[in-house]
């Protein structure tokens, strides 16, 4: 009897002592952090210059040089081509002797008409004459300065039978061959400035309303993990008859010597598509039945607690969630389905989403 009651004692007292240890969970936490969601829309351009001219001569004749190549390094001032100047040579020296004609009638004038004020002074002339001479004389100085506008109109024909780069840049097309014969203003060269480059693009009509507010961005195909920033500049007003699309030109900022004219890029609209959400592992999420829900780490991390959660959409790895956990704060992220509220939790490791 005695050792029947020792027994239910010490039974007793192991149960009282099971009782006092508190079980203690290890947890893996995650941080939230809301973002804003942004949605990427990508569409295909060429790089092209911002300024891309195509010059001329400003004269008619036939050429008889061309001096540059396509893909040539022009500076300022540098010659391209040249025409034949025997016909404007020919001209500029025929002004200039028309020139001197002038310039020898307006001296039989000029000392004409000195003549007859000194005859006029002794009586021995006219005041007719007087007015004869001296409207011949303004004749011959008006005729002189028609002569030296023509002189300096034929210099000026003649400086344009060379063909010079009004800005440094490369040349992407030459439409001109040796012997051919232009007309004044004809596309002789075509030079794309150096400096900014662009690229070009086709709007689809349902981004040219966002293509002014996103934030724009370009990669190479060369270099696909390089990114460059961008900014809409041009935006064509009507849409092309064909394709039915927009034309738009995106200046680059920060644009080196690899990116070359011609080269394939991607352009990248970065839209702000609403109200901020937060990623965390699906894991994380608990559903009973009541609705899905996150298991929150209590401020001391003593406990957890369950609360729900709006989810905006479900991903293979993870979740995102509009609402229902403040920012910052930390949640269970594995082995929910065995949690208890009422159990002592312990972190052992924590991640930020």
């Amino acid at each position: 009897m005695m050792a029947l009651c020792a027994l239910l004692l010490l039974t007793g007292c192991e149960d009282s002592a099971k009782k006092q240890v508190e079980i203690v969970r290890p947890v893996l936490v995650a941080t939230i952090h809301y973002k804003p969601q942004v949605v990427d829309r990508s569409l295909v351009g060429v790089v092209r210059p911002r300024v891309e001219a195509d010059l001329g001569f400003r004269v008619a004749g036939k050429v008889v040089t061309r001096l540059v190549e396509v893909g040539d390094v022009v500076e300022k001032g540098q010659p391209l081509a040249a025409l034949d100047g025997v016909d404007l040579r020919l001209q500029a020296d025929q002004a200039e002797a028309e020139e001197r004609a002038a310039r020898g009638a307006l001296e039989q004038a000029a000392a004409a008409e000195e003549r007859a004020k000194g005859l006029r002074g002794g009586g021995w002339s006219t005041d007719a004459q007087i007015e004869q001479t001296r409207a011949a004389a303004d004749e011959a100085r008006a005729r002189l300065l028609r002569a030296q506008r023509t002189v300096e109109l034929t210099k000026n024909s003649l400086s344009y039978a060379t063909l010079l780069a009004d800005g440094p840049g490369v040349v992407t097309a030459t439409l001109v061959e040796p012997g051919q014969v232009l007309a004044a203003g004809q596309t002789a060269v075509r030079v794309a400035r150096a400096g900014q480059r662009e690229v070009v693009v086709s709007l689809p009509e349902a981004l040219v309303a966002s293509a002014r507010d996103s934030a724009a961005s370009v990669s190479l195909w060369t270099s696909p993990d390089r990114k460059y920033a961008a900014k809409l500049r041009e935006l064509a007003p009507s849409a092309d008859p064909v394709t039915r699309t927009f034309l738009a030109r995106f200046s680059i900022s920060g644009a080196g010597d690899d990116m070359r004219l011609g080269m394939t890029a991607t352009l990248t609209l970065s839209e702000n598509g609403g109200a901020p959400v937060a990623r965390v592992p699906i894991s994380a999420l608990f559903n009973q039945g009541a609705g899905p829900s996150l298991y929150v780490v209590n401020e001391g991390a003593n406990g957890v607690t369950l609360k729900k959660v709006t989810v905006r959409s479900y991903g293979a790895q993870d979740v995102e969630i509009t609402g229902g956990v403040a920012e910052g704060a930390q949640v269970v992220t594995l082995g929910v389905q065995k949690l208890d509220p009422s159990q002592k939790i312990r972190i052992v490791s924590s991640l930020a989403f």
